[in-house]
């Protein structure tokens, strides 16, 4: 069988918030979990990235790293990874085949996600990783990734209004669930949140007494180089673009410095190396479809979206730089909508969720001028096209066009047949750009 026929039968169960069924599960599996030290990520926007980070880096220190994801872009395997190398196919196989035999059946089923999350603990205790980076699925406080009672370090890299309906509807509420990745005395390192959010943290760190690092962004010294301070000043690649990179490799190399004064070796070189190893697919990533240039990103969320609008707004400042073989023609042609000649003008190809911040994410990133094409996102509960068109009109009535295609292919077809050496991006959905990834790039 294959990875997603054994996983198909727990589709149905859902988003389920709870720790009961996954310690129940984990107990017939002999508690794999206990022999896993971990550092544990959480956070509405950046966890990914600061995952990819902390795992290039251990990874390169010489250590046996483990790495768990979710969700994926292209393949399941990309969830579970050992030394930054994705588990085989086979070998994914026959764990769930093992944890699915584990399930007592006078008991509740797992959801999905909790059958993976008990493959990859398996994983890494059959695997004798020296540690492994654990990202967090949903919120924190009921995830079923929080069952280890000892991390060696938590970490909260941002939060913003997202899964609201799970999570609770304020950031107070959401900024509760995170912090409850916390456990007594273990450090924690928490990323620049709104005040509201920074209050619970801080209120539930202070009651647990864990020690926390707030740290600020790193420097941007050059193109491509930050410096951050770890005891000295250090200096390392930056390879993963966006201004919030700085926020999140500071948050990493935190984490990495507590990491170091527990013992850990972990030279300047292998940060040094490791950051610039680091890859993570889908976020604010230059490709090509067709010998033409596209930027694919998530911003599936508020904070997503900004994060977006920010990169593109640093592009039109000139304080970050294209990549050299790309050329905006629509520079010039914006005068008569009372647009600056530096403005860059943006063809947009989005598809999103049904239960997104749809209204808050448009008035983000859309500018009077802007093209907007709409598609669904496939195997997924999607947005109606035809519904978001109607939210982007009234967000930006100024839009030069809005339309709407019942697949992506299409829309990319319409997209640059008609551009005008527009910048075009592909956003909305991590769902759609795994699905393009799949199918343009051949990942």
């Amino acid at each position: 069988m294959d990875i997603d026929s054994l996983l198909k039968p727990f589709h149905h169960f859902g988003v389920r918030l709870g720790l009961d069924s996954v310690f129940k599960l984990l107990a017939n599996l002999g508690n794999p979990h206990h022999q896993v030290p971990i550092v544990h990520v959480t956070g509405t926007n950046g966890k990914g990235s600061v995952c990819a980070y902390l795992s290039s880096i251990l990874t390169e220190a010489g250590y046996r790293t483990g790495r768990f994801i979710s969700p994926h872009l292209v393949d399941w395997t990309e969830r579970i990874c050992l030394n930054e190398q994705p588990i085989s196919s086979e070998e994914f196989c026959q764990l769930l085949v093992e944890v699915i035999r584990a399930i007592d059946p006078e008991e509740q089923s797992p959801t999905q996600f909790e059958v993976i999350t008990a493959a990859a603990w398996l994983y890494f205790a059959r695997q004798k990783v020296d540690l492994a980076v654990i990202e967090v699925g949903l919120g924190g406080r009921l995830d079923a990734t929080n069952v280890c009672s000892h991390p060696l370090v938590t970490i909260i890299t941002s939060i913003s209004r997202d899964h609201w309906q799970k999570l609770g509807p304020n950031l107070t509420d959401i900024a509760r669930e995170k912090a409850g990745i916390f456990k007594p005395g273990c450090p924690a390192v928490i990323g620049i949140l709104p005040p509201d959010a920074e209050e619970v943290v801080r209120s539930r760190a202070l009651e647990l007494e864990c020690p926390i690092v707030i740290p600020q962004p790193a420097r941007q010294v050059t193109p491509g180089w930050a410096e951050w301070e770890m005891g000295k000043l250090i200096k390392y690649p930056l390879v993963l673009q966006g201004q919030i990179q700085l926020q999140n490799s500071a948050v990493a190399l935190a984490a990495i410095e507590i990491l170091q004064k527990q013992g850990w070796k972990i030279s300047e070189e292998a940060i040094i190396n490791g950051m610039a190893k680091t890859h993570w697919l889908g976020r604010l990533q230059w490709t090509t479809w067709k010998n033409h240039q596209l930027l694919l990103d998530g911003a599936h969320n508020v904070g997503g979206a900004q994060a977006l609008r920010d990169y593109i707004d640093k592009l039109e400042t000139g304080e970050l730089k294209l990549p050299t073989e790309w050329e905006l023609g629509a520079r010039e042609t914006t005068e008569d909508l009372g647009i600056p000649k530096s403005k860059i003008q943006v063809d947009w190809i989005v598809g999103m969720l049904a239960k997104k911040d749809h209204r808050d994410i448009f008035k983000i990133l859309l500018r009077p001028g802007d093209r907007l094409f709409l598609v669904p996102v496939p195997e997924a509960i999607t947005a109606r096209p035809h519904e978001l068109a109607k939210i982007a009109w009234e967000v930006c009535p100024e839009l030069s066009d809005c339309n709407t295609y019942p697949d992506l292919s299409l829309a990319l077809e319409e997209t640059f047949a008609s551009s005008k050496g527009n910048l075009v991006i592909l956003c909305g959905s991590l769902y759609l750009i795994g699905y393009f990834l799949k199918f343009a790039n051949g990942y």
